[in-house]
């Protein structure tokens, strides 16, 4: 498979957007992803990259840097492009952005159910951080 193009997201690819990460079963009833995306759009939306493959979006990473720590959001692989590169690619391009901006660190969240993304990541050189993740719902997407 030849390597796919990374590039800024754009508003034309949302629809591809989506059904990738529906496809990957990274929506859950308590996110629009139309809603992520639109405020995506307003933080950061030079490190919120698809990868494109002869024209077809095939994946997508969103990141975000605060100025303490990097973080990945919706990273996602088309499931017939997965095993070929596409999501590493992805995420050497994210780092190297984050890295350019003077993010020392990277934080994501995986379900702990999702072994083989949690394997994927640990491949990567990340590591399980001895810490609990707490989250508030300040705007509900319903």
């Amino acid at each position: 498979m030849k390597q796919p193009e990374i590039r800024p997201f754009c508003l034309e690819d949302r629809d591809a957007v989506v059904a990738i990460w529906e496809a990957c079963g990274l929506i859950v009833p308590w996110n629009d992803p139309h809603k992520d995306i639109a405020r995506k759009m307003q933080v950061n939306p030079e490190l919120f990259l698809v990868a494109e493959l002869d024209g077809r979006v095939v994946g997508t990473v969103m990141g975000g840097y605060e100025g303490h720590r990097g973080w990945l959001n919706y990273l996602a692989v088309s499931p017939d492009c997965q095993g070929n590169g596409v999501g590493r690619t992805l995420m050497e391009v994210i780092e190297a952005k984050l890295l350019a901006l003077g993010c020392p660190k990277i934080n994501l969240q995986v379900r702990t159910s999702n072994t083989a993304v949690i394997q994927f990541y640990g491949h990567l050189g990340y590591h399980i951080d001895d810490v609990i993740s707490l989250g508030k719902r300040l705007i509900k997407d319903d």
